[in-house]
């Protein structure tokens, strides 16, 4: 799959870091370092503008990297980028830790991955079919 891209960033495109990577990591492209203090949230902005083909979206993830040493992860995750969509991607950044985390120029704050979806077309119904499941959820068929 092509993707088109437009770098206005001060760094290199995105790449995939190993051959079976399923996400390419977006860069932090900021003038000065922010400080996530705890549990403050900041939309950090990588410089990149892409353009999808139609019948895919690109999903911005969280790096576990981040997350597991840090407590820094992507608010909305995973964030959504339609194909229409042409203005610059910005990454929400949350802090879930105890401790303030400072977020340089450059630093890779998330990932990227690219996914097919169909979109639906909606039948009003009366009810529906049954199934063993039925209405349970939320921890229904147990641990």
């Amino acid at each position: 799959m092509e993707i088109e891209i437009i770098n206005k960033s001060k760094h290199a495109l995105p790449q995939y870091e190993t051959d079976l990577s399923a996400g390419v990591d977006l860069r932090a492209n900021i003038d000065e370092s922010i400080c996530l203090k705890p549990l403050q949230r900041a939309l950090i902005k990588t410089g990149l503008f892409i353009a999808l083909p139609a019948g895919y979206e690109a999903q911005v993830r969280p790096r576990s990297g981040l997350a597991y040493k840090n407590g820094i992860t992507v608010l909305n995750s995973p964030g959504t980028i339609d194909a229409d969509y042409r203005g610059e991607i910005g990454v929400i950044l949350v802090n879930l830790s105890a401790e303030g985390f400072i977020v340089n120029d450059g630093e890779r704050i998330a990932q990227l991955v690219f996914a097919r979806h169909d979109q639906a077309n909606f039948v009003e119904v009366v009810e529906l079919s049954e199934t063993a499941r039925g209405t349970g959820g939320f921890g229904s068929t147990g641990k």
